[in-house]
């Protein structure tokens, strides 16, 4: 069992930044690929980023590109998403994951799911 909680989010200017943060528990984090997704209101959750297990590959859905980078200590059991050049669209709650297998941006191809943490960017 991993159990997922993030942190990090809140309200910032559009062209800021954040950082997010998901602490793990359970001692077979370092055998999870780990994903960032995000819902916006009124939307479907989509697929942010993901990071291999040993955190040599990593994958962006296009919209963040650039601008997001998704890492992990496997030592601390954590996955991190910086967050710049934030726009008004990334306005979402975002919700950390873990999965078997690398790549998959489905909702129902994930193991484990965090609560989330609301990230607001104003324009």
């Amino acid at each position: 069992q991993v159990q997922l909680v993030e942190s990090g989010g809140g309200l910032v200017q559009a062209g800021g930044s954040l950082r997010l943060s998901c602490a793990a528990s359970g001692r077979t984090f370092s055998n999870y690929v780990m994903y960032w997704f995000r819902q916006a209101p009124g939307k479907e959750r989509e697929f942010v980023a993901c990071i291999s297990s040993r955190g040599v590959n990593t994958y962006y859905t296009d919209s963040v590109k650039g601008r997001f980078t998704i890492s992990r200590d496997n030592a601390k059991n954590t996955v991190d998403l910086q967050m710049n050049s934030l726009k008004p669209e990334d306005t979402a709650i975002y919700y950390c994951a873990g999965a078997a297998h690398y790549g998959v941006t489905r909702v129902d191809g994930m193991n484990y799911w965090g609560k989330g943490t609301l990230v607001t960017v104003s324009s």
